[in-house]
Parts: C-alpha cells; sequence; structure tokens
C-alpha cells in the first residue's frame, strides 16, 4: 500500500471522530449542566530515514533529519468545565452551583455521582431525587408532607415551613464536591460523572466554603456550548475531511497513472 493512502485514512479517521465529539456538543447544547468536550490529536510514529545531527562527512554533520510521519490520531477527549449561563426557573428544587463544585448522587449500587445539573424533583417519600431515574441526592434530606415553601440558602442549608409551625424548620445541608482535576472524571450519561483514579478524591465541603461554589435556588446552569463555535469546528473537521479524500483521490489516480503506462 503507497505511504500516503494509509496516512490519509489515519486523517480520515481522526476527522470522524472529531465530528463525533462536535455532534455530541450540538446534540447537548440545551442540556442543563452539560460541560462540552473537545478532541485532542497527536501525530503517530514517524520513520527516521536520517537522524538530526548524523554523520554527512568526516567534518560535517546532517543540520536536520529525513523523517516521515504516519498520519494523526484522536488520544483523547476533555472536558471543558467552564461555568454556563444562568437561567431562572423560580422552582425551589432548582439548583445551580455558581462556582466549582458537583451535586453528589447517590447510584442504586451505593457509590456516589457527581453531577452539574441541579434540576431536582421529590420522590413518593419526599427525598429530593433527580427528574430522570429518580437518584438520590446526597445528604440525603426528606421534605416533610405539608411543608409550604422551601428555602435554600447559598451554603446549602435546607428548610421549610410546616404547618402549625411558626419558624421554619431546617431539613437537612447539602454538601458539594469538586476534585483536583475534573478533566479525569468519567462521564455515564444522564447528567453524571464518576470518579476515576486520576480524577483525584471528592473534596467535599460546605458550598461557598473553602474554594467550593455557592448554590443559588430557583436558577439552572445552561449547557456551556458556543453554538457558533462548535459550527466553525465542524466546518474545519468537514474542510479537513474532504482534504484527506482528496489525498486519497489522487494518489489512486497517480498509481493508476503509473499502471497504464507499465
Amino acid at each position: 500500500m503507497h505511504p500516503a493512502l494509509w496516512i490519509s485514512k489515519t486523517g480520515l479517521d481522526a476527522a470522524q471522530t472529531d465530528v463525533s465529539v462536535i455532534s455530541n456538543n450540538l446534540a447537548n447544547a440545551s442540556t442543563v449542566g452539560y460541560k462540552k468536550s473537545r478532541a485532542i490529536f497527536e501525530d503517530l510514529l514517524y520513520q527516521n530515514i536520517n537522524q538530526p545531527g548524523g554523520r554527512s562527512s568526516a567534518d560535517t554533520e546532517l543540520p536536520s533529519g529525513l523523517m516521515l510521519g504516519a498520519g494523526s490520531k484522536v488520544v483523547a477527549t476533555q472536558k471543558a468545565f467552564t461555568q454556563g449561563n444562568l437561567i431562572t426557573t423560580e422552582r425551589s428544587l432548582d439548583m445551580m452551583i455558581q462556582g466549582d463544585g458537583f451535586f453528589e448522587i447517590l447510584q442504586p449500587d451505593g457509590t456516589i455521582s457527581y453531577t452539574r445539573n441541579g434540576q431536582f424533583t421529590l420522590d413518593e417519600t419526599g427525598q429530593i431525587v433527580t427528574p430522570g431515574a429518580g437518584f438520590v441526592l446526597q445528604p440525603n434530606i426528606t421534605v416533610p408532607e405539608g411543608a409550604q415553601k422551601i428555602t435554600i440558602s447559598q451554603d446549602g442549608e435546607v428548610s421549610a415551613t410546616v404547618q402549625g409551625q411558626a419558624d421554619p424548620v431546617v431539613l437537612g445541608q447539602i454538601t458539594i464536591s469538586n476534585f483536583i482535576n475534573p478533566t479525569g472524571l468519567q462521564p455515564i450519561g444522564q447528567n453524571l460523572f464518576t470518579e476515576t483514579a486520576v480524577s483525584g478524591a471528592p473534596i467535599q465541603g460546605i458550598p461557598g466554603l473553602n474554594g467550593l461554589g455557592s448554590i443559588v435556588q430557583g436558577s439552572l446552569e445552561t449547557s456551556n456550548v458556543n453554538v457558533t463555535e462548535e459550527l466553525v469546528n465542524l466546518i474545519e473537521s468537514q474542510r479537513l475531511y474532504e482534504m484527506n479524500s482528496k489525498v486519497i483521490s489522487s494518489v489512486d489516480q497517480m498509481l493508476g497513472q503509473v499502471i497504464q503506462q507499465l
């Protein structure tokens, strides 16, 4: 196989992966708390024909080498945990983290996952849960039946007005967690992330303290996807794909001319 065919094939694969990453960003442009991804590219191994600095004669050295690359590949997808915009909903159980940190969610298997999506609701027992799968927010907070108004302070204290009591009743304290390397978290769908070896252990604390973000009740964090930017990236990846396709077509024509003339 002509080396240029294989090299261009790796370029096609890389461009296809990049388009997949961009399309996932665009598909989640309206997903609350979604964090955009980007593809990380690397060049492949090189064939060293002449080593830089090699001897060209008894008294001279090669000022530059002859090294042929083998193409490119996507080695990683990296999440960008920049802050999304604030939208006001005025729902008492809608929460936004203004700053760094994640809500803690209890999975059915007993493990803890993490999310930036603050859309919560109540289950049949009054527990605060995620609206999709009904996973319980941690620490577990139960709203009593007949509660008139739920108030969540910036530092995560949850209180409610209960019939028959003049003063609000404190129901619990929401804590959030942060990570030394949040890009090392593993996304598992349902707006959830799980801890990995490279994310570091969760650093749990009270919202608003020790560098953790504060909670804004009645608001949600939008996706941090910039649609215009993603469309420009999509055009760039499309052009890259077209150029690699053109190289394959040109090499095929060159090989066809050689075969016809032999």
